[in-house]
């Protein structure tokens, strides 16, 4: 059953994509803990350069997908508190094998938001 995963991070604070976040993609195992199975940053155009999860490499289960946006907005400068109201933002999702899922996180250094894209 072909299904991925994908994101993009959006920068709600200058209203571009946000390049270059530091991001990590973790799987719930059966004993209970995270397993990393991939990490990056974003690119040019806000996203990762492939999906995240395809075909088989989907399984049905529980992820999270972290994403540093407290330095992200450090580097671009922009003034936060000590420590950053945001830091990492931590979505879990439970996905299901064979599924097409999209999960962007449109951010600022005060606020997130998210859905689920196709």
């Amino acid at each position: 059953m072909a299904g991925k995963l994908s994101t993009h991070v959006l920068d709600t604070y200058h209203g571009c994509p946000a390049v270059g976040v530091a991001w990590a993609l973790d799987f719930l195992n059966e004993s209970g803990g995270w397993i990393r199975l991939a990490a990056g940053t974003t690119n040019a155009d806000g996203r990762t350069q492939q999906a995240l999860l395809q075909d088989d490499a989907l399984q049905t289960g529980s992820y999270r997908i972290v994403f540093e946006v407290g330095n992200y907005f450090k580097e671009m400068g922009v003034a936060q508190s000590d420590p950053p109201f945001l830091d990492e933002v931590m979505l879990q999702v439970g996905l299901t094998a064979g599924q097409n899922y999209h999960v962007p996180l449109l951010t600022s250094p005060w606020s997130y938001s998210t859905y689920r894209g196709s």
